[in-house]
């Protein structure tokens, strides 16, 4: 009797140390399963290219001061069209060309100290005209050489162009795609060094866009968008947080 009894708590002890082991083994498998899941590698990715401008806007203001109103607009209503076709004589198309209103400013004296008075001693009319055109290589040199127009007496300040790319939407999610890339390949890498793979993507960010001049290091936390150059390099970056196999 007794040595059945003896044989039974063997049996249920063995059973319970079994038990133990066992249920240790798949909470340790489940522990370092849950842990391993939860490593994640993240990883800045980024893509440079070079773009030329499509598409630039230029205005050049022509201005007159004169002590009565009528002269200035006098000289002016002269001057203007002849700057037009100087511009067309340069190959610019009439259809490019748009002139503004006249903008008219009275001139005041000023007293012995330098402050403005009330009394007008004569008018100062400005009238600007802009060109926009996908020729962005003949405005620029048309806007350095409009100043020649200063030898005929014509009042004209050329403003420095503005150059802007068009194709700016298409080229975006192309450049956040070759971003995303480099931001995989440079996980691959760190995971290939501690013998881990790249598994599915956990979280991603996408940065600022930066338009910069060509070969510019400039940077802004809000982004760049130059417009004071025909060629220039936008840069995309992108953050991702990649799960580790």
């Amino acid at each position: 009797m007794n040595g059945d009894r003896n044989g039974y708590w063997f049996s249920g002890g063995v059973a319970i140390a079994i038990g133990l082991v066992l249920s240790s083994a798949i909470f340790g498998w489940f522990f370092a399963t849950t842990k391993r899941s939860d490593e994640a590698i993240t990883v800045t990715g980024s893509a440079r290219k070079r773009i030329k401008s499509d598409l630039v806007v230029w205005t050049a203001a022509v201005t007159y001061q004169a002590p009565k109103v009528a002269d200035a607009y006098r000289s002016l209503s002269e001057s203007v069209p002849r700057v037009k076709q100087y511009l067309i004589g340069k190959g610019i198309a009439e259809d490019q060309i748009t002139i503004s209103s006249i903008t008219t400013t009275s001139l005041k004296r000023t007293d012995t100290n330098g402050g403005e008075t009330s009394e007008i001693t004569g008018y100062s009319l400005k009238q600007q005209l802009e060109v926009r055109s996908n020729d962005v290589d003949k405005i620029a040199r048309i806007a350095r050489e409009a100043t020649e127009l200063i030898n005929q007496e014509i009042m004209i300040e050329s403003n420095a162009p503005q150059f802007y790319y068009t194709q700016l939407g298409d080229l975006k999610i192309e450049m956040l795609g070759d971003a995303a890339k480099d931001a995989k390949t440079r996980a691959e890498r760190i995971a290939a060094s501690t013998g881990d793979k790249v598994g599915n993507v956990r979280s991603a960010k996408m940065g600022v866009l930066q338009i910069t001049a060509a070969d510019s290091t400039e940077v802004s936390d809000t982004g760049i968008s130059d417009t004071s150059s025909i060629d220039k390099d936008i840069t995309a970056v992108v953050n991702i947080s990649f799960a580790v196999d």
